[in-house]
């Protein structure tokens, strides 16, 4: 007779790595590189705080108090910072995060998905007894989205995840940080270096849109705000206005419009571009900010100019919103690739990705668009323990 497993001990499914081409898309990118930059111990660093997001799709809007509405689509991914750090990993940038995460069901899912599925080294994370994982669920309905999150402070001693870490501040070529609040002094180090500073923010809940955020762009190199943040911060009125406000305190500023595109300005370089968005039907654009973020690093890491990075950037949100799958939708090269022999897009549209083809993984190159192997955003109470 087989003796069976113990109820409370399910077993542990391989998690497997959708984006097996991470890694010879990474060689590609290190091998064009200066070779001080190649050479470096990652290609991005963050940190922040990483989320359990339970995703509600096919919704036809948001129920009215008192009812109940009932849909066939849920899909659970990390969210959080782990958009930014899975959608860079799956590029193949070697990427780096400190991050708490709970020692509860959700943490242990969160971890493992990072870790062995996504390829995002932990070194610099750890996990806090007693502590509950954030939860965040998203409600996506009409091309839009509604939130509802759950967190809880982090117990004493919380600290500097990056100061406390039991690994040494690593040796990369960007890191990415949030200027909610001032520039951490990691980042700061690490700029001196030769680090690129990327920075973005998110929705003021209080709507006063402090000043003070400008103030600390003089610590950045790259800052990418949506337009309505932009506009609110820089107190103009329309985007354009916006981005040329925002190019007197920083290098580089991108301002992302959605469906409108990106339009950007390179001080250092005198570049001024606008790149469209990919024509594609959005059905969540959760992470789809963060997406554009990843594909805007990697362009700016092989060097391209800067019309390239925001197309570069518009291709990658716009293939992840077409899954409803939050950061488990950032597209793999193999999609990317795909993408190009699928036939949504004109030619003269394809044409303008043309820079992008060397850094292909040949495996992927006329593979076929029914070759793409996706991570099913669902969590399965089999998966964790």
């Amino acid at each position: 007779m087989t003796r069976g497993l113990p109820e409370s001990e399910p077993p542990l499914p391989p998690l497997t790595d959708p984006c097996a081409e991470r890694g010879p898309a990474g060689d590609l990118l290190h091998r064009r590189q200066d070779p001080g930059t190649a050479q470096r111990d990652l290609d991005v660093f963050l940190t922040g705080q990483v989320f359990m997001d339970m995703i509600f799709t096919g919704l036809p809007g948001l129920p009215p108090p008192g009812t109940e509405l009932v849909t066939d689509g849920l899909g659970s991914a990390p969210g959080g910072v782990a958009n930014i750090a899975v959608a860079m990993s799956r590029l193949g940038l070697r990427t780096g995060l400190a991050a708490a995460f709970g020692d509860d069901m959700f943490g242990a899912y969160l971890w493992r998905t990072l870790s062995e599925q996504e390829n995002v080294d932990l070194r610099w994370a750890r996990q806090v007894a007693g502590w509950s994982t954030p939860v965040t669920v998203s409600l996506a309905y009409a091309s839009d989205r509604s939130m509802v999150t759950y967190t809880r402070p982090l117990p004493p001693p919380s600290g500097d995840l990056v100061a406390t870490a039991s690994s040494p501040l690593p040796r990369a070529a960007t890191c990415f940080v949030d200027i909610e609040r001032p520039v951490p002094e990691w980042a700061l180090a690490l700029r001196a270096t030769g680090a690129l500073v990327f920075a973005d923010l998110g929705w003021d809940p209080t709507e006063t849109w402090s000043t003070d955020v400008l103030d600390r762009l003089k610590d950045v190199d790259v800052f990418l705000p949506n337009a309505v943040e932009a506009m609110a911060y820089t107190r103009t009125r329309t985007p354009d206005d916006a981005l040329k406000a925002l190019s007197e305190r920083v290098p580089v500023v991108v301002v992302k419009q959605g469906a409108g595109g990106a339009s950007a300005i390179d001080s250092s370089t005198g570049e001024r571009a606008h790149a469209a968005a990919l024509p594609v039907t959005a059905l969540d654009p959760t992470g789809a900010g963060d997406v554009f973020a990843a594909g805007f690093v990697f362009g700016t890491l092989a060097g391209w100019p800067l019309e390239q990075r925001l197309r570069f950037a518009n291709l990658c949100a716009g293939l992840s919103v077409r899954h409803r799958s939050g950061s488990l939708g950032a597209p793999c090269w193999g999609e990317i690739a795909a993408f190009g022999e699928s036939g949504e897009v004109p030619a003269e549209v394809l044409e303008q990705y043309a820079f992008v083809v060397p850094y292909i993984p040949e495996t992927e190159l006329e593979s076929g668009p029914d070759s793409v192997t996706r991570a099913e955003p669902t969590l399965r109470m089999g998966a964790v323990r």
